[in-house]
């Protein structure tokens, strides 16, 4: 049992979470894996690998047994992000924003919010969090979405960017900003919009580096109106929904990070054992085993560190944000830099397409710009030094 085997065993994981696992990684294996260089070479949403998870019910995990799901540890959930990005990055993030769109319902959502809303994620559904607009990025409080109050609707304009899952969602959770509230944070609202509402756009699908399979939407909102009973907590409450809501997605972007970062060390690994110069493998040579030993410890120091966190999310901790801020920074870094050497490694094979270390190093990329920057995070986490 090797070093990264006997750190999975220490993860927090009851003995049907572990079953579990066994079966997801059981499908990335045969199902998924092998479909994820077809899908990165065209640009086409996983259908296949979708469907593959929906069989196994996996948006069970996250969804209340009241309202059709079956719910395990934040552990597991992470668990299986990472094995599900380790096999195809894209289908890993499309089903983690899963959970990022719907904990909000289960948290903050009302009894009929709950009953009418979380079954259809527990069905199959997709989910999108709907935050970024052309202006808003890392700093999503200066978005300019509005929500104006009509009776018993609300009426919903503005442009939003970058949304994973933007062209297939069934359901949106949306921020923006409560008309009769000004615009400042106070503001900031959040409401889940139905697919299919009118006045709801896809006005395009973006032509990405990596992540080539996972839909990336620019949506537009032209006077699109939403039933009042779908704005999740009261007006102006949003910027606390948001926060909770990133709190726990970025554990999930360093999980998913994580899952590319094994990927490419195991890929390097396989490589230089069977890669032969001057008549002996490349791993052989002591540069090599340097390289190999500094991957490995950087990547064990990350997964210790997720499954601390995962911890203090399943024990009840309300306040974790800059261990999230740590986590993410760390995982999403560690990522590029072992994918980046793990094309270098595979030498001139490592640039061609024909080995999968290629798409990794582009996958890996975007873990260090969404869900914050990190210089964004590096701020938070140098910010929370600062005596008061």
């Amino acid at each position: 049992m090797n070093v990264f085997a006997r750190l999975d065993s220490s993860a927090p994981l009851s003995g049907d979470e572990r079953m579990l696992l066994e079966s997801v990684r059981k499908l990335a294996r045969e199902q998924i894996a092998p479909r994820a260089g077809h899908y990165d070479r065209t640009g086409e949403f996983p259908e296949h690998n979708i469907g593959q998870i929906n069989k196994l019910g996996l948006n069970a995990l996250f969804i209340p047994e009241a309202y059709g799901g079956a719910p395990l540890s934040y552990a597991a959930y992470l668990a299986c992000v990472r094995e599900i990005s380790k096999a195809c990055a894209s289908t890993g993030v499309i089903w983690a924003t899963n959970f990022h769109a719907t904990r909000p319902v289960v948290d903050f959502g009302t009894e009929d919010q709950k009953r009418r809303l979380l079954p259809v994620i527990a069905r199959g559904g997709l989910a999108s969090l709907v935050i970024t607009e052309p202006t808003a990025g890392s700093d999503a409080t200066g978005m300019r979405t509005t929500f104006r109050p009509e009776g018993d609707a609300i009426v919903v304009n503005g442009t939003k960017t970058f949304i994973t899952n933007g062209a297939h969602a069934d359901l949106y959770l949306v921020f923006g900003k409560w008309s009769e509230l000004g615009e400042g944070k106070a503001a900031i609202s959040a409401l889940v919009i139905e697919k299919g509402a009118a006045g709801l756009e896809v006005v395009r699908e973006e032509d990405k580096m990596g992540l080539r399979a996972s839909s990336t939407a620019a949506l537009a909102f032209d006077d699109c109106r939403v039933a009042r009973a779908n704005l999740l907590g009261a007006p102006g409450e949003g910027l606390k929904i948001l926060l909770a809501s990133l709190n726990r997605s970025r554990p999930s972007i360093a999980a998913h990070a994580l899952g590319i970062a094994r990927a490419a060390f195991e890929d390097a690994v396989a490589y230089v054992n069977e890669r032969r110069q001057s008549g002996r493998r490349i791993v052989e040579f002591q540069g090599i085993q340097f390289m190999l030993a500094d991957m490995a410890a950087e990547l064990a120091q990350c997964e210790a560190w997720l499954w601390y966190v995962a911890r203090l999310v399943d024990s009840g901790a309300t306040d974790f944000a800059v261990e999230a801020s740590i986590l993410k920074l760390r995982a999403s870094d560690l990522a590029m830099r072992i994918a980046t050497d793990a094309v270098q490694l595979h030498g001139g094979y490592g640039y061609c397409k024909e080995y999968r270390v290629e798409r990794l190093m582009r996958d890996a990329k975007i873990t260090q710009i969404w869900e914050g920057t990190n210089q964004i995070h590096r701020q938070l986490i140098g910010r929370s030094f600062t005596n008061r």
